[in-house]
């Protein structure tokens, strides 16, 4: 909203510019919303009573159970091993900065899907799995039919999927982070390793934090790829369901509910662990707020 400052009695007024088209955009978009939400609530093809019916079906309880392990497990995995890749992608020895930079360009430019499909199917390429002690006939084998179940295929793909973005995403906060910082801790008599704990990592944080919380995001939502590959959860559960009943849009609102809900949550835990990593920096959304504060502290 565009102020004007005027006189008024020799003080000054703050006139405020009035924006009809936002009030006409907003109306229409009111009006378009509500004639929405008609057609669906009334469209006796939603089957509302049997999308409430499921909700909290176990079955589909169970599944969401399932993509909120997977989802926090894969996400841990994966930060983990990203940390090690970034390091790997910064550091002066060039092996380790080239397998680094191979297995992100690997990853991350092959489709999600294919990689799960491919760890699904690795028994067509390797039928047994094994470890043992060269030469002395000791060790063991297992069918990997058995060990490669569509929830372990989902397990090794996402987390090795993550552990590729979430690299660039550490690389590039430990790059935002002052070179100055390095070389005083360094000086300081701190050994590489402690200063990337102590000193880089803690300030890195404000930069790595926002997009590993998006990251997170994005892979609770991308964990319905499983259902390709029967890995058990929530979007398997219902496709399980809506098999048998034949009902599938309602259903479909059900999985829906359940994925809009964990990302509500999810964004809101997001905000404030951003707020509290942030502390100490002004940002572009606090600036506003600041100003206000400042003005009405002076009267």
């Amino acid at each position: 909203m565009t102020t004007l400052p005027a006189r008024v009695s020799g003080r000054p007024r703050i006139e405020r510019r009035r924006h009809y088209g936002q009030y006409v955009a907003a109306g229409v978009l009111v009006v378009a919303a509500l004639f929405l939400a008609k057609s669906l609530a009334t469209n006796p093809r939603m089957q509302w009573p049997i999308m409430w019916h499921y909700l909290w079906n176990t079955h589909v309880v169970s599944g969401l159970v399932v993509t909120l392990v997977m989802t926090v497990v894969c996400q841990t995995a994966g930060t983990a091993l990203g940390c090690q890749l970034a390091v790997m992608r910064l550091s002066r020895n060039r092996v380790l900065q080239a397998t680094s930079g191979l297995y992100i360009w690997f990853f991350r430019g092959t489709p999600l899907l294919v990689q799960l499909i491919f760890w699904y199917n690795l028994a067509a390429l390797f039928p047994t799995l094994g470890a043992g002690i060269p030469f002395t006939g000791i060790g063991f084998s297992v069918a990997t039919n058995t060990l490669i179940s569509g929830l372990v295929a989902g397990f090794l793909g996402f987390t090795l999927n993550e552990a590729a973005y979430m690299a660039e995403i550490v690389r590039s906060g430990i790059s935002a982070v002052d070179p100055g910082q390095r070389e005083a801790a360094l000086s300081a008599g701190m050994t590489e390793t402690r200063c990337m704990r102590r000193i880089v990592l803690p300030q890195a944080m404000r930069v790595i934090v926002p997009p590993t919380a998006n990251q997170a995001i994005n892979l609770l939502k991308a964990t319905s790829l499983v259902a390709f590959i029967s890995g058990g959860d929530l979007l398997t559960n219902i496709q399980d369901i809506y098999a048998n009943n034949f009902a599938v849009i309602p259903l479909l609102v059900t999985a829906s509910v359940w994925y809009l809900i964990v990302v509500s949550v999810a964004s809101v835990g997001q905000r404030y662990l951003e707020r509290h990593v942030g502390r100490g920096f002004t940002t572009f959304n606090d600036a506003p707020e600041q100003a206000r504060d400042k003005r009405e502290a002076a009267g």
